[in-house]
């Protein structure tokens, strides 16, 4: 065991390395940098001077060099790419995920600031989706075949087709613009520190429920049928007929012999899905409904070139992903320990 984890351990590096190594080529290749961009807005802003005596202010005609140099050297761009690189991996070494270009904060601090929004509808979602996906998934198993398990199997993969954008447009226009029983942006309302501690608590229940409802009934379809299907093929097995043969009750069977078998797949995928709902999937819901969070975070900074953020928050990202990775293969173990890494 120890040796797979240390192997496993030592396999990170290279694909850590590799994927910064790629995310930064394509990113020296990208038009349009942070000197390029600051250097157009500075045109801009000089020629939408006033003009006086027929002559316009001329300094969008062209940038002295020394201060082209100026701003180079304030992006570190007056250096070669592979001593960037160095750099950076150094930075990334210490855990140091540099500064921002235009927002003056150190990137480790952004990510904390945009946090709480994404650690609201991760855990929601992640919560959510599992306490009604493993009941009804259940239920579909047990009642196989029938009225109930069509229906709900309609409804689920009629959820899991809609996009979860489309859904919280509808969510936003039905239940927040036309019966304005929900608010339609925001975390909290205006006026959440005058609140007492229970009134806070609904209020940000009030405000949370239109974009987890959009974001769960897309999620929890997977894991529903995942466990639908894992209870089918259990419940098929000789074990199981030899349990009912020795006169024990379904109920039993089901949840003594058969559900810590079955809830393998689903209890090893626990790491991916907690950590994957804080960091995927929430861009469109987070813009849709004005929440400022990562994926907000994470494209803002594709399009203003905030390289030290991109890639910042993808090597967090990776890290975290890898050892998510690493913890759920662990977890086969912990779950059956008839597995061997051996």
């Amino acid at each position: 065991m120890l040796a797979y984890i240390l192997k496993r351990v030592l396999l990170m590096i290279p694909t850590l390395l590799g994927v910064l190594l790629i995310t930064f080529a394509v990113v020296q290749f990208v038009p349009g940098g942070p000197v390029e961009q600051y250097l157009a807005e500075a045109k801009a802003g000089a020629g939408g001077g006033a003009e006086s005596g027929g002559l316009s202010y001329r300094g969008s005609q062209g940038v002295n060099p020394q201060r082209l140099e100026q701003i180079k050297a304030l992006y570190g761009f007056d250096k070669p790419a592979h001593e960037r690189f160095l750099q950076m991996l150094e930075q990334f070494a210490r855990f140091d995920l540099g500064k921002s270009f235009f927002q003056n904060k150190a990137v480790s601090d952004l990510i904390i600031e945009k946090l709480p929004v994404s650690i609201s509808l991760g855990l929601w979602t992640f919560f959510i989706s599992y306490l009604v996906a493993v009941p009804l998934g259940v239920a579909k198993a047990v009642r196989a075949g029938s009225r109930f398990d069509f229906i709900t199997t309609l409804l689920v993969l009629v959820g899991y087709a809609i996009p979860g954008f489309v859904l919280g447009v509808v969510l936003l226009v039905v239940f927040g613009g036309q019966l304005q029983w929900f608010p339609l942006r925001g975390l909290t309302s205006s006026n959440w520190e005058e609140l007492s501690w229970g009134a806070r608590i609904v209020d940000y229940l009030w405000h949370i429920c239109l974009p987890v409802t959009a974001m769960v009934l897309g999620s929890f379809a997977v894991t529903a049928i995942l466990t639908k299907n894992a209870f089918l093929e259990e419940i098929r097995k000789q074990y199981v007929v030899t349990a009912r043969a020795k006169g024990l009750g379904e109920r039993q069977v089901l949840y003594k012999h058969v559900f810590r078998n079955a809830l393998i797949p689903i209890v090893t995928g626990f790491p991916a899905a907690f950590i994957g709902a804080f960091f995927t999937g929430s861009l469109l819901i987070e813009t849709l409904f004005s929440l400022d969070g990562l994926g907000l975070l994470s494209y803002e900074s594709v399009i203003r070139r905030d390289y030290p953020v991109v890639m910042g928050t993808l090597y967090l990202f990776t890290l975290i992903g890898l050892v998510t990775k690493l913890v759920s293969d662990l977890c086969y173990v912990w779950v059956d320990p008839r597995v061997r890494f051996d």
